[in-house]
């Protein structure tokens, strides 16, 4: 349901293109990781994804499965609520696991958050929490870097510009990318797994802003929480 709203929605909002570095069919029970600078940019990827004949579980912040319908379809579709609360926090990477070792792709935002930003520019991925390599060292999965560029165009900062984003975006017509790597597995170690992960995501990022344009040579910045 969420891949399907997104393909058709997104065109009404702007205008996705999508480049992949392999047509290969993409492993069973990958995991695949975006950065994640809005609100909006699940809508690109999964949009993005969609095209490339992928279905993902999302792990999505637990907040959500308390609106009223989407709540309800979320669980009916086996996505992953992620309690920020450490005595639920292992569940979601537990829920995850099982999704994996029975096929599933999942997606994941390795960040754990949105940036501290009020402007519409894009920036490089902010460090990683290191759920992704436990994810990843648990399962055996192969992590798949996703990057995307555009979002923030759509909607960024407070939620009055937001709206204001996304109320004018049929108008503007704003550009989005999104740029799906090559598989990677990634080191059993959790922190040089992290920075594996980090750095390929990374590399995605880059090629899906040099795609629509804009500069990719800004820094990391710190997520809203602390690291995992």
């Amino acid at each position: 349901m969420l891949s399907r709203a997104a393909t058709v929605l997104l065109p009404l909002f702007g205008r996705l293109t999508v480049t992949r570095e392999t047509e290969d069919p993409f492993p069973a029970g990958s995991v695949f990781v975006a950065n994640h600078d809005s609100m909006a940019d699940p809508a690109l990827v999964l949009a993005a994804l969609r095209r490339a004949g992928v279905t993902p579980v999302v792990m999505a912040t637990a907040g959500l499965w308390r609106v009223p319908v989407l709540g309800r379809a979320l669980a009916k579709e086996g996505h992953i609520p992620v309690h920020r609360r450490p005595a639920r926090a292992a569940d979601a990477l537990d829920a995850a696991a099982q999704a994996v070792r029975s096929g599933r792709h999942v997606l994941i935002y390795a960040e754990g958050g949105l940036p501290r930003r009020t402007d519409a520019a894009c920036a490089a991925p902010r460090p990683f929490r290191t759920g992704l390599a436990r994810l990843s060292a648990a399962t055996g999965a192969a992590i798949v870097p996703v990057g995307q560029v555009g979002a923030r165009r759509l909607a960024s900062g407070p939620t009055a510009k937001q709206l204001a984003g996304v109320l004018t975006a049929p108008v503007r017509r704003p550009r989005f990318h999104v740029h799906i790597g090559s598989p990677v597995r990634l080191p059993a170690e959790t922190s040089r797994g992290t920075a594996v992960a980090h750095r390929a995501v990374s590399a995605a990022w880059r090629r899906a802003a040099r795609a629509v344009g804009e500069p990719a040579h800004a820094g990391p910045l710190p997520a809203e929480g602390p690291a995992d």
